[in-house]
């Protein structure tokens, strides 16, 4: 099943801050290379999180530009990316309206929707909900809390 990928999980694959979500994040996209798809404002909440001068890692960035660059076109490689047209734009101001998500979470929703792409990968979302045809999956949580199969 394809899935679609949140920032974070790319970010966290870098982030050597929380090793235990650095190494899920890492055996994920190493895994799910094939069924996961990354979304064009993925790509750029990325690259803008992973440059950034960071408070509590002495005012330095995860990575250099360079090195922020050559990533995103590795990713670009690696993964099927969905760009922005009319539809998710569309999908994106009804899933503000009708979910009440902030515009950046009714973006990246609407990437999945207007593309049938069945589940997000994300924890910035409730986890096991369903946005119109499209589940939100928390992959960072205890396999306790794991979901049953989409559609049984």
């Amino acid at each position: 099943m394809k899935s679609l990928v949140d920032t974070s999980l790319l970010v966290y694959r870098f982030d050597p801050r929380d090793p235990a979500k650095q190494r899920l994040a890492a055996a994920l996209l190493r895994e799910g290379v094939g069924e996961l798809v990354v979304p064009h404002q993925a790509l750029i909440e990325f690259f803008a999180a992973v440059t950034r001068p960071l408070a509590d890692l002495g005012g330095q960035s995860l990575m250099t530009r360079k090195a922020a660059v050559e990533r995103v076109e590795r990713l670009q490689s690696q993964y099927p990316v969905v760009w922005p047209d009319a539809a998710v734009l569309a999908s994106a101001l009804h899933g503000a309206v009708v979910y009440g998500l902030s515009w950046y979470d009714a973006h990246l929703w609407a990437y999945a929707q207007a593309n049938g792409i069945p589940e997000i990968l994300s924890e910035d979302f409730d986890h096991g909900r369903h946005y119109g045809r499209v589940r939100v999956v928390n992959p960072f949580l205890d396999a306790v809390n794991e979901l049953p199969q989409l559609f049984g």
